[in-house]
């Protein structure tokens, strides 16, 4: 165990004494707070778990019948000792930043978020606190992302080419988070959109807690180009190699994700086109994120952890990396780091 004060560092995950819980631990706990439900920070086999609804109507449909609390932004809990409170973190639909304050003292678990408010997830919140948790999946100088309208523009463009050349344009984005911003972001685009299942799935349960998020349709071995001419196919990046994209052979397939800011990682994954874009923050929104907290202690969790940390240490900050295991399950995540 590592760490002291309101939480500390366990092989488990982050913990709190005064509360006896644990946060989007790795290893089966009694008891789990969630920031948001991707699954590297929502695992199967706690005793019992506390998140947002929207978060939680996605975890019930990926971990089965679970024993869960809801916890309303804002809304103040006592656990044991310490009080508790869950804040927008702006990285996807439900996402939570963990505030939890014992004797006075007030520490922020992030989770994963970003300072870019989409038009779809809760927009990020600073909280000012003590001490501070932060990813730092994108933290290098060299990823600044651009704003979304223009994205938004280049995605159409490329759709519209697509559809004037007779081709089905295939995007590849995880199917929490990402598939929805991009089904939000497209929605007024120039023909029908379909998602894969595992994409429509999430976007039942999403709905069903509440999030308005624009029609599509589910794709099914019925749909063709001759069924879908110019469409546009929302899929996980892990099922664009099977066998129904032949169904609507010609196709242009582009990867959507923070990682395509780096050539190396288009062509290692054979993209001829690539769309930057992420639901972690940039470079300049990590600085922000922990200057805005003013926080007089920042640990960095998963991601460039050194870089950002010795940058920190320099421009006057007391930080320091802490081991985790985050960073699995999220496309976002999924690069060099």
């Amino acid at each position: 165990m590592t760490g002291r004060g309101v939480l500390t560092f366990t092989d488990r995950g982050i913990y709190c004494p005064a509360g006896d819980f644990y946060i989007d631990p790795w290893r089966p706990v009694p008891r789990a707070l969630i920031t948001h439900a991707h699954s590297d920070h929502a695992r199967w086999g706690h005793g019992r778990y506390l998140a947002t609804p929207r978060s939680l109507a996605v975890m019930r449909h990926r971990l089965g019948d679970i024993t869960a609390q809801i916890a309303e932004y804002g809304q103040v809990l006592r656990i044991g000792d310490a009080d508790v409170s869950f804040h927008p973190a702006g990285h996807v639909p439900g996402s939570a930043q963990i505030r939890v304050c014992v004797a006075g003292q007030v520490w922020v678990a992030s989770g994963d978020y970003k300072t870019e408010n989409d038009g779809l997830s809760e927009p990020f919140a600073p909280l000012p606190c003590h001490s501070f948790i932060t990813e730092s999946t994108f933290g290098l100088p060299v990823f600044r992302w651009q704003p979304q309208p223009r994205i938004t523009e280049q995605i159409l463009r490329w759709w519209q080419g697509n559809r004037a050349a007779g081709k089905t344009s295939v995007l590849g984005a995880y199917a929490l988070g990402k598939a929805q911003r991009l089904l939000h972001m497209l929605a007024d685009g120039p023909g029908p959109i379909l998602c894969h299942a595992a994409v429509e799935n999430t976007n039942a349960s999403l709905r069903a807690a509440g999030v308005a998020l624009p029609q599509s349709d589910v794709l099914t071995p019925e749909c063709s180009a001759k069924t879908h001419p110019g469409a546009l196919i929302i899929a996980p990046p892990g099922a664009i190699e099977a066998s129904w994209t032949r169904r609507f052979a010609p196709t242009e397939v582009a990867l959507a994700s923070g990682w395509m800011g780096l050539r190396g990682i288009r062509r290692r994954r054979a993209m001829a086109t690539g769309f930057v874009i992420s639901d972690h923050a940039d470079w300049p929104g990590l600085l922000q994120a922990t200057k805005e907290t003013g926080a007089e202690n920042i640990y960095v969790t998963h991601g460039y952890t050194d870089i950002f940390t010795r940058y920190l240490n320099e421009s006057g900050h007391s930080a320091q990396v802490v081991p985790t295991e985050f960073g699995t399950d999220d496309d976002d995540s999924a690069g060099p780091a």
